[in-house]
């Protein structure tokens, strides 16, 4: 079965194929014979509610610095293609939720993956507290009075935007810490987004694992452990990727979530896990396909692929 794919991401100059997950799908699907398009969200526009895009046909290659040849982009309706991936990366802010709402047009008569009027009503740190039973303890305000509150229960607490990524914005705000009042000041001054505070996991040093799901199942996973001098585990902070194996708690985890995810259309999803604690879902580009294969462990793009063909077939 040869497809018409379109993939909706940053730019194709700018990505480091090195750990990009959407980089390993477009590689697999070119593998698979699939006639493979690019556009970046800006080049989307809707007319009389048609959804089009200025498409850039596109071949890959493994090779960094020279990945990728484009040709001239054509105006083309989004509903020609049989699949488009949304990959590019957050903020989930008004730009992403207005992509959304072209996509959502054509979908599902072309696949859209991840659907989008799912991904548009699942922020990760909003999705994720649909299952409290798997989370440590969390707060989402801006209410200073909730926080103070919250702090003077837990104790130590991390701090993060709400609809942040890639760890940025994140502090851990010890019991003793004199600079808490100043740090509120100015994360107040920042933006009008609600954060998320949550009680301190200690197990972070010893990694945040990324386990990616592909439609509702579990399919690999790896652990990120951050850097000594620094709390966060993400890869482009640092966090340093080693081979793990899941727990019980985390296959529980999995297989409590899993069915949510696929009744959304939720086809890849990356969670994070720390000590046995759920802390997000991630379903707008969820990273970890490539660090995964290359610490030996399943081609997930190869089930992806399957999982998407399967509802095109």
């Amino acid at each position: 079965m040869r497809l018409k794919v379109a993939f909706q991401m940053d730019p194709i100059e700018t990505i480091k194929i090195k750990g990009d997950s959407g980089f390993a799908l477009i590689l697999e699907a070119q593998a698979r014979g699939h006639e493979i398009g690019w556009y970046h969200p800006d080049r989307m526009a809707l007319t009389d509610g048609v959804p089009t895009a200025w498409v850039s046909p596109l071949t890959v290659r493994d090779v960094e610095g020279d990945h990728f040849t484009a040709g001239a982009p054509v105006r083309t309706r989004l509903d020609e293609f049989d699949v488009v991936l949304m990959r590019q990366d957050p903020p989930f802010d008004l730009h992403y939720i207005t992509a959304t709402h072209f996509l959502e047009r054509v979908h599902p008569k072309t696949l859209v993956v991840n659907d989008p009027f799912h991904v548009r009503n699942a922020p990760e740190k909003i999705f994720v507290t649909l299952f409290p039973q798997l989370m440590p303890t969390t707060l989402i305000t801006r209410d200073p009075e909730e926080i103070k509150a919250f702090r003077a229960e837990m104790g130590d607490i991390v701090m993060k935007p709400l609809y942040g990524h890639g760890g940025a914005g994140v502090f851990r705000i010890r019991t003793d810490d004199e600079n808490f009042g100043s740090f509120l000041d100015t994360f107040a001054s920042l933006g009008r987004e609600p954060w998320v505070i949550q009680r301190y996991l200690p197990a972070v040093r010893a990694g945040d694992k990324r386990i990616i799901l592909v439609d509702g199942v579990f399919a690999g996973a790896v652990n990120r452990v951050p850097a000594a001098d620094d709390l966060r585990s993400n890869m482009v902070r640092g966090g340093a990727a080693e081979t793990t194996r899941i727990s019980e708690r985390e296959r529980e985890i999995c297989e409590t979530i899993g069915p949510e995810l696929k009744a959304r259309g939720l086809v890849i999803a990356g969670i994070d896990v720390i000590g046995g604690n759920l802390t997000e879902i991630n379903v707008t580009a969820p990273t970890g396909i490539r660090a995964i294969k290359r610490l030996g462990g399943p081609d997930l793009a190869v089930q992806v692929w399957d999982a998407i063909e399967a509802k095109r077939g």
